[in-house]
């Protein structure tokens, strides 16, 4: 094999190497890997396979089976995006040992792309998830809100295992110099400190992250449905109220409309919390999850239906930005890749794949300017299969 394949071979590894090093929100979630394309590759656009879990009914008071479905079933992620990073080399930079490369060059590269990719994934997680924890307006300075968060994903039976926690720096300074105390890990801890990691409490490892996402509230956080039909499943409502129309990510909750048990389909004494999502207006709120009362569906998920003129109140304050630091289990969000083609033309392409993650780097000559070009792709898509497994955490609204 000549040096050129090894270079190239050598660089892909070191660039799915740093990957892993530099994704903090990535590499606590779901990593998952769509091997259908992994001899033609595929394209922006396709759809990529996410697993999806299983859902169950409870039968009581008879000795009759009542078998139901568990074949896991398969998802899709219908629009996949493609990003990269590229780069340009002379002769002589050609000659630097993969150290000196990668230390100068495809560090810096992979770090940017990684980092612009956890921003996207993170804000996409944080809005995919409806339930919030703390007060608004209140620092978060102790370990209330957290436990409050880490409540209501018992609520919701998430795993107690496999949590972490995405929180901007100048949150956890306050919490850290609220609760100094917990955050004071053993050795055993702090053997497996990965980039950004704090400590581990609250059932949950911390991590330090600027790219958490902000929610901006609009001038309006009062409305009231405005009739329609409330059946089963709806993920929309008419209302009224309002002036402004609420954005993606903003959360909300229905008068006496309850939270329930995920089994027992207890309610819970608190309101369910809901997300709007894109393309809501001033008399259509577009939300998620469902609204499921009907009781013979697994899928019940509220204590009752909506009252035709129930009030809709929005967590926060009107014209205010909250940033929403993120509690999450592994498996409440996935993350997709699949491989990119090699191209016919391309003596210098190779693209591997590793825990979940698959890259492609590309070379080719300009020999009109003595040089190098290089790519790093990666395709990919996201999922938010459990957003029940996570919770947002509210405080001090930015200045």
């Amino acid at each position: 094999m000549s040096n050129s394949l090894v270079t190239i071979d050598m660089i892909t590894r070191e660039s799915l190497r740093i990957a892993h090093e530099k994704s903090q929100f990535i590499g606590t979630t779901d990593r998952q890997y769509d091997d259908s394309f992994a001899k033609t590759g595929a394209k922006i656009g396709q759809a990529l396979r996410v697993r999806k879990p299983n859902q169950y009914l409870r039968t009581t008071g008879s000795r009759v089976m009542d078998v139901q479905d568990q074949s896991e079933q398969n998802g899709t992620i219908t629009v996949a995006t493609q990003d990269h990073v590229d780069m340009r080399f002379n002769s002589a930079e050609l000659a630097l040992s993969l150290d000196e490369l990668s230390q100068r060059y495809i560090e810096p590269a992979v770090a940017t792309l990684i980092s612009g990719i956890e921003a996207d994934y993170l804000a996409f997680a944080t809005k995919s998830t409806y339930q919030v924890a703390g007060t608004a307006n209140t620092a978060i300075n102790s370990l209330v809100a957290p436990g409050a968060a880490r409540a209501k994903m018992n609520q919701q039976l998430a795993p107690k295992g496999n949590r972490a926690i995405q929180m901007d720096s100048v949150t956890m300074s306050g919490l850290v110099n609220g609760v100094a105390a917990y955050f004071n890990p053993s050795g055993a801890i702090a053997e497996q400190y990965k980039e950004g990691m704090v400590a581990r409490t609250s059932m949950a490892d911390y991590y330090e992250n600027e790219r958490v996402w902000t929610m901006p509230n609009t001038g309006d956080v009062v409305g009231a449905i405005n009739g329609g039909t409330l059946t089963t499943g709806i993920t929309s409502l008419t209302m009224n109220g309002v002036t402004v129309a609420p954005v993606a990510g903003m959360v909300f909750t229905i008068a006496a409309v309850y939270d329930c048990h995920p089994e027992t389909k207890v309610a819970y004494p608190h309101l369910k919390q809901f997300v709007v999502g894109s393309g809501s207006t001033t008399t259509n709120l577009v939300f998620s999850p469902a609204v499921i009362f009907d009781t013979t569906d697994p899928r019940q998920n509220v204590s009752g239906a909506p009252l035709t003129s129930a009030t809709l109140t929005f967590v926060g304050d009107l014209s205010s930005n909250y940033v929403s630091p993120l509690m999450y289990h592994k498996e409440a969000f996935q993350f997709v890749t699949a491989d990119l083609p090699i191209m016919d033309d391309a003596h210098k392409c190779v693209r591997r794949n590793s825990e979940g993650l698959s890259m492609r780097v590309w070379q080719a000559s300009d020999i009109r300017n003595d040089e190098l070009l290089m790519r790093i792709d990666i395709l990919y898509g996201m999922a938010a299969l459990r957003p029940e497994w996570a919770c947002r955490l509210i405080g001090s609204k930015n200045a």
